[in-house]
């Protein structure tokens, strides 16, 4: 470790003052017009104090304790957040590895030859001989242009995006949960009211039947009470179905198998709270798609100075030391030593048939690309949140415009059902009445989850609390360097 060490410190030493430049242009954030407000925030109900953030555990603000515990087993057992785990280890990996560029090669070997020399020669020694040989090598080419340090630089920014889109992935993975939860919830109340409509259509057929026996009722009015009563049924039973999809679905995103998930029947209670809406400027520091966009840019931008130190002079230094026996004990303890420096190279290629124009295009055209990226990353998080608050201000006008239908119709509901048993009405208005009743019913209940999963998905659009301020700086970027990876063995 020791001996590691002085070859660090020399190889500091003497690359300081051969790596003075850096080629390719420093990067600087793409320029992206922001608007000062959010056009759909009139209306919106805003949190006070405003300057008040989304917590990390966003979906606390619902204050349903059953999603909170769902929603704290993501985090830990979510393959799809596994994988990007392992993805943004990946990528500290590669900068590990861009970094030991840094740093010469030094390789040892042992060799051994046994040999005649030809007949007829003059030679020091005839006859058969042995030679062995122990050699350790040093290579080295300074980073005269700042490649390594623009590959660096790259691969550091790329494990920062890759970082942001760890969190994206979790923050979609949260939010797909709630959403799914609120719906599965949305259809409990919708069991529990074609229920009700079940048990009150179970009592008119009863009515129905009665009057028939008694003869003031027709038998199609029988027929089609049975009828409304079994469709209700139906319905109710599909309910069901998507209800065990959603539950499949969520433990799912939980890392269980759907056998191991059961989420008992709850009525919707939850409310639509007061999210604090931060400033159009400030989502692009919220958001971790925009920021994992804004990183992939850096790093396509870097990648061009490396594209361009392609086209300087490389210097490669060399050093040899090397011990030579006619037997392997001599080798070990009386031997004769050599040694040579060199060769030092310095190597321009002249010519290689547009290869190094063609690379430095296709990093200028990549990086191009990733701007364009970016800013469309930022334009549609712009369009998300405008979405949903527009989504959130029309659903509740609409919400207030359904409960006066819901009310009607149950009004129109008893008044015909009175009617009905007065005789002064036809059994196919009653129908007509409980079914407008009933689809306004379920129309509230959708209408009250579309509002939820607007919710939901504003918090997202706004970056569920985080910030660029978590990503690593680029010093953390690579991780730490374990002391076994400068082992010549693996070592886990």
């Amino acid at each position: 470790m020791r001996n590691w060490l002085k070859w660090r410190l020399l190889t500091v030493s003497v690359g300081l003052p051969l790596a003075a430049c850096t080629v390719g242009p420093d990067y600087k954030r793409p320029a992206m017009p922001v608007p000062a407000e959010f056009k759909e925030l009139q209306g919106w109900t805003q949190a006070r104090p405003r300057d008040h953030e989304i917590a990390g555990d966003w979906w606390q603000i619902f204050d349903d304790p059953y999603l909170n515990a769902l929603e704290r087993q993501v985090d830990v057992a979510n393959q799809s957040i596994a994988q990007a785990e392992a993805q943004f280890r990946q990528a500290q990996s590669l900068v590990q590895g861009a970094k030991s560029a840094y740093f010469p090669v030094v390789s040892g070997s042992l060799s051994a030859n046994r040999f005649r020399a030809a007949s007829g020669q003059n030679v020091a020694v005839s006859g058969v001989r042995s030679l062995f040989n122990g050699v350790i090598s040093f290579a080295w080419e300074p980073d005269i242009w700042g490649k390594v340090r623009r590959q660096v630089e790259a691969d550091e920014a790329s494990a920062q995006a890759s970082a942001a889109s760890l969190q994206a992935v979790r923050l979609l993975m949260q939010a797909t949960l709630a959403q799914n939860y609120f719906q599965l919830r949305a259809l409990d109340e919708q069991a529990r009211r074609l229920n009700d409509t079940v048990d009150t259509y179970a009592r008119t057929l009863t009515i129905t039947r009665n009057r028939y026996a008694a003869g003031v009722a027709a038998r199609a009015d029988v027929i089609q009470a049975e009828t409304q009563l079994e469709s209700a049924r139906a319905q109710a039973i599909d309910v069901g179905v998507l209800r065990a999809q959603l539950e499949h679905a969520i433990a799912v995103l939980m890392g269980k198998t759907p056998a191991e998930l059961t989420i008992p029947e709850a009525a919707l209670t939850a409310k639509i709270p007061a999210i604090p809406v931060s400033l159009p400027s400030q989502l692009l520091e919220r958001r971790p798609d925009i920021a994992e966009a804004e990183r992939l840019a850096a790093a396509a931008n870097a990648r061009i100075g490396v594209a361009k130190a392609a086209y300087f002079p490389s210097l490669n230094l060399a050093a040899t030391n090397g011990y030579q026996a006619s037997t392997f004990s001599s080798l070990l303890s009386n031997a004769a030593r050599y040694w040579a420096l060199g060769p030092a190279a310095l190597a321009l290629p002249l010519f290689d048939g547009g290869a190094r124009g063609a690379t430095l295009g296709e990093t200028i055209h990549s990086y191009d690309a990733s701007v364009a990226v970016y800013r469309q990353t930022v334009l549609l998080g712009f369009q998300e949140v405008e979405d949903q608050l527009s989504s959130l201000r029309l659903l509740e006008q609409e919400i207030k415009v359904q409960e006066k239908a819901v009310a009607a119709a149950r009004k129109a509901v008893e008044l015909t059902t009175n009617q009905y048993r007065a005789g002064t009405v036809s059994y196919l208005e009653v129908m007509t009445a409980q079914t407008v009743a009933l689809d306004n019913e379920i129309t509230a209940v959708d209408l009250q989850s579309q509002r939820l999963t607007a919710a939901v998905l504003l918090v997202k659009a706004l970056g569920g609390g985080w910030s660029t301020a978590r990503l690593p700086s680029r010093d953390e970027a690579g991780g730490e360097t374990e002391w076994s990876q400068f082992l010549p063995v693996p070592v886990n």
